[in-house]
C-alpha cells in the first residue's frame, strides 16, 4: 500500500482531459492505496454542491475513502464558501499540500 497525492488544478468544464485524473484516483484507491486529491486553482470549481456532471460526486461514490480538499485561496478567489462546499470535500490551505508533499514516500501527481 502507497500513499498518492493527486493534485488537480484544471476544471472538467475548460479541459476534457480532467476525467483520467478522476478515474486515476478511484482505481489508485480501489488497488488499496491511500489517496489523497488536492483541488487547487480552477480545480475548485468542482467542490461546489450541485454542479453538473459532478466528478467530485462521481468520485466520492466510488472511492469513498479518498480524502478531497480543496485550498482555501483557491475558494476565495472564486467566491466559493464553505458552505456551498460539497459533502466529503474539506477547505484546506496550502500549508496542508506541503505538508501532505514533504511526507516521506509520498507519490505526488500535479495535474
Amino acid at each position: 500500500m502507497a500513499d498518492y497525492l493527486l493534485v488537480e488544478s484544471r476544471d472538467p468544464f475548460e479541459y476534457a482531459d480532467t476525467s483520467y485524473f478522476y478515474q486515476m484516483a478511484e482505481d489508485l484507491c480501489k488497488a488499496g492505496n491511500n489517496v489523497t486529491f488536492f483541488l487547487v486553482q480552477n480545480g475548485v470549481l468542482m467542490a461546489r454542491k450541485g454542479i453538473s456532471n459532478d466528478a467530485v460526486a462521481r468520485l466520492r461514490s466510488a472511492a469513498p475513502a479518498v480524502k478531497i480538499l480543496a485550498d482555501d485561496f483557491s475558494l476565495r478567489e472564486r467566491a466559493i464558501s464553505a458552505d456551498k462546499l460539497a459533502d466529503g470535500v474539506t477547505s484546506a490551505g496550502v500549508d496542508a499540500l506541503v505538508d501532505l508533499l514533504a511526507e516521506p514516500g509520498v507519490k505526488a501527481v500535479w495535474h
